[in-house]
């Protein structure tokens, strides 16, 4: 993952089979896909890597509880069998993790457990736990943090769990090795067409040096979610908006709010919505909202509403209530769903599947969808493109292809999560004193981590490494915004920055750490 030498091949005067517009988890998906089918594969991205929704999600690779109360039934059973797949393809980042359904009535775990008893069938021979019924007792010692009145009952059932934003930067890896081309912070600014109007190449701008350049292209992929609507109105400026932007939040707290593996899982809470409360790099991950908003952002703010809601749910479930004083950091995403049909329509009641549409000059739009079925968007946007002559028949590949770090899974160390590159970083660390040091006291993570970022994921910058690469950010803004100086100036030499950039990266740096503290 060489910035620079990947550049210099997306400025080649060449035909690229693909361009793909987005470096999120679909935009990599389809990177994947495409050059594993033998396509000259070129993927733009206009920030990092995972930078928008990707990054921010609940950290589950799950079939979705709630999208089979809905009645969805295809949408789970191609999500449990991707999960599935993810398992196998990228075990070093795939956790099994357990969840519990607290009841508070004496009918509600055998109501849950008939509906997850269905769950488990629907995802046949890659199930990875079965349900069960947890009487009183049974339900207080696997959720010691819940108030006793919530667990007369419970269903224990299994689920997948993993850090959206490394599989993201694995995919990337896995791409390059199939031959494609990836450039982050390189954005697209307009699109070419021919004689017949057809689209046949992109202008591209790389952000870092701000020098313009166009790339030909058989084929240009959509795969830009809340911001689909910017790239359709370059396509077509009477372009209606596709999509509209649902906002999520989530919270990150300590684990003592719930000591125990499990993961709770509350099927309704007030407004309808599901609410997890989930373990994730030795903290606990608490969401979500389900709240429509008008602009697409890459750094969304959480809404007073939806901080509220989720500390006032978690008082009601949680022994210990966490106060805004307990936070350490609060993240927010933005879902790219289809416009809902009719006036005032909940968010939550609109359909998770993605969809596929090209327009009369050809470009290829992949909008909905979820982390969990990334590999089959991509498979079905190419079959898409083919079946509407873009492209040429070529079989897809990846249901079974290894992606990149692919180890047998380690989570008693926060290495485990690097796979097969853990010992590299391992070496890295016990070459000299300062990279086998920790960034932050209270937290796990390396300088050698750091190093790795810059060298060989392609990180550009400050947040790159301390959001993305490495987590911090996520789990404890306040520590990240301590620490920001010091690797700021650890990486500068690295990326041949002077002190006027770390100047710059640590001040943007610590202003962006207050949108996730309060």
């Amino acid at each position: 993952m060489n910035r620079n030498k990947n550049l210099q091949q997306a400025k080649t005067d060449r035909e690229w089979d693909v361009v793909i517009i987005g470096g999120g988890a679909t935009g990599l998906g389809i990177a994947v896909d495409a050059a594993s089918r033998g396509f000259s594969t070129l993927l733009l991205e206009r920030v990092d890597f995972a930078k928008g929704t990707s990054s921010r999600s609940t950290k589950l690779v799950h079939g979705g509880v709630r999208y089979l109360a809905q009645g969805d039934i295809a949408l789970v059973r191609e999500a449990l069998r991707e999960r599935g797949r993810l398992s196998k393809n990228a075990p070093h980042l795939f956790k099994s993790e357990t969840f519990v359904i607290p009841g508070e009535k004496w009918w509600t775990a055998y109501y849950y457990t008939f509906g997850l008893w269905l769950y488990d069938r629907l995802s046949g021979d890659l199930s990875i736990g079965h349900t069960r019924y947890l009487n009183k007792s049974q339900a207080n010692q696997s959720l010691k943090g819940v108030k006793p009145e919530k667990l007369n009952n419970g269903v224990c059932y299994y689920d997948g769990q993993f850090d959206d934003a490394r599989l993201a930067v694995n995919l990337a890896q896995t791409a390059i090795e199939q031959g494609a081309s990836l450039v982050n912070y390189c954005e697209v600014v307009g699109l070419d067409k021919n004689t017949t109007s057809k689209i046949c190449g992109v202008q591209a701008r790389d952000v870092l040096s701000g020098e313009s350049f166009a790339v030909r292209t058989k084929c240009v992929i959509n795969a830009t979610g809340v911001f689909t609507n910017e790239i359709n109105r370059m396509d077509n400026p009477d372009e209606m908006d596709g999509i509209v932007p649902s906002q999520g939040i989530h919270i990150v707290i300590d684990r003592e709010f719930l000591p125990n593996e499990s993961a709770l899982m509350v099927p309704k809470t007030s407004d309808g919505r599901v609410l997890f409360a989930v373990p994730w790099h030795d903290k606990l991950v608490v969401g979500t909202t389900d709240t429509l908003v008008k602009n697409a952002e890459y750094e969304p703010r959480p809404l007073e509403q939806e901080v509220e809601f989720i500390l006032q749910t978690a008082k009601d479930y949680f022994v210990k209530a966490p106060t805004r004083a307990d936070v350490r950091s609060v993240f927010v995403g933005l879902r790219p769903l289809a416009a809902p049909k009719g006036e005032n329509k909940s968010t939550k009641e609109v359909s998770r599947s993605h969809k596929i549409h090209i327009s009369s000059s050809g470009l290829v739009d992949i909008i909905g969808g979820k982390w969990t079925t990334y590999r089959q968007m991509a498979e079905d946007a190419l079959d898409a493109a083919m079946k509407a002559n873009i492209l040429p028949k070529k079989q897809c590949v990846t249901t079974d292809l290894k992606i990149h770090g692919h180890h047998p899974a380690d989570m008693n160390s926060h290495l485990g999560f690097y796979g097969s590159d853990r010992t590299y970083i391992e070496q890295l660390a016990a070459s000299d004193s300062k990279l086998g040091s920790r960034i932050h006291p209270d937290y796990p993570f390396l300088y050698a981590e750091a190093l790795w970022a810059v060298r060989e994921e392609m990180a550009q910058t400050l947040e790159d490494v301390l959001a993305r690469r490495i987590r911090l950010l996520f789990l404890d803004a306040r520590a990240a915004s301590a620490v920001a100086e010091d690797v700021a100036n650890y990486i500068a030499p690295e990326l041949n920055k002077n002190a006027d950039w770390v100047e710059q990266q640590v001040s943007e740096f610590r202003q962006l750490c207050k949108q996730y503290h309060f």
